[in-house]
């Protein structure tokens, strides 16, 4: 598998890179330095990055305009994406092939060469373990990718704190902080706090209520959101925090947006990825997402999530 996307990347002149929406360390992370592992090893290459911008990760990537006809006769590589419908920017079947490198379940296969590999702590981290398949072969790692990817890592792992962080994990990081980057400025970008941020944060921490069964769920509107002027998707850095607060074992966002509520899931036990799927959703079994389409239905979803704690709990 590895060797054969080694030799599409070789064998193509144009290779476009998408990630999914709402991008995170990690989407950014793998899709600029798998970016920039190619242009290191193949500077003659025309290589792009294409999907929505996040203003918050800037530091980390910058996104290329792409007109249609680039992708006649290109490779397009997908990182970091398990469905289809996530994919940032959807001419990425415009391509004559198509490649799939992820670490979530393989619930949505797509793509001419699919490399999954669910135990890999993150993509960024399936990346380097491409770049070192392909060492000998001419790929080349430069000090931007391997801060792009120790990114990813980083971000994916909750700084080596999340259970799929493995000994192969550390050994990967443990090489790519041998390169010239500078390591606090990249947690700086990725965890400094803005202050209205940091005010909502506290909001949460004051209004978390914990079921018998270990169970937390955060609704945060519209009218809560313009009353500590922050942003929908800036919520997303904030779904962590609960992670270390005692009696609780898996917890829910439900975040109001323009067309729908965004629900994001974690837990540290509890298998809930397939609760996610079942509304619109999915991701890993401790750390998911998925959506409604009116806060009706957040009843429901507690339920799922209150039966998989009690499960849990046998």
């Amino acid at each position: 598998m590895i060797a054969s996307i080694l030799e599409k990347i070789k064998e193509y002149e144009t290779i476009i890179i998408h990630r999914h929406v709402r991008p995170d360390p990690d989407a950014f992370g793998s899709q600029k330095g798998l970016g920039e592992i190619i242009k290191g090893s193949f500077p003659n290459k025309h290589v792009y990055l294409v999907g929505d911008e996040d203003p918050s990760l800037s530091f980390l990537a910058d996104m290329d305009k792409v007109e249609d006809e680039v992708y006649q006769g290109a490779l397009v590589i997908v990182c970091d994406t398990a469905n289809q419908a996530r994919v940032s920017d959807q001419r990425y079947v415009k391509g004559k092939e198509l490649i799939k490198i992820d670490h979530h379940p393989n619930v949505d296969p797509y793509g001419d060469i699919m490399w999954v590999d669910t135990n890999a702590s993150s993509t960024s981290e399936l990346i380097y373990e491409l770049y070192l398949e392909g060492k000998d072969k001419g790929f080349v790692c430069t000090n931007e990718a391997a801060r792009l990817l120790y990114g990813g890592i980083v971000g994916d792992t909750g700084r080596f704190l999340f259970p799929s962080t493995t000994s192969k994990t550390f050994r990967y990081a443990a090489e790519l902080v041998t390169y010239d980057f500078d390591r606090s400025a990249l947690y700086d970008g990725i965890y400094t706090t803005p202050e209205h941020v940091a005010r909502f944060k506290g909001y949460i921490l004051q209004h978390i209520e914990i079921s018998e069964s270990g169970l937390c769920a955060i609704k945060i509107d519209q009218e809560t959101l313009e009353k500590f002027g922050i942003s929908a998707m800036e919520t997303s850095q904030l779904v962590g925090i609960l992670g270390d607060v005692e009696g609780i074992l898996a917890w829910a966002f439900f975040v109001e947006e323009e067309d729908l509520i965004r629900v994001r899931l974690r837990s540290k036990g509890p298998v809930i990825n397939e609760i996610a799927a079942k509304y619109n959703g999915g991701g890993h079994p401790l750390a998911s997402g998925a959506s409604i389409s009116k806060w009706e239905e957040m009843d429901q979803v507690i339920a799922d999530l209150e039966e998989a704690c009690k499960v849990h709990h046998k």
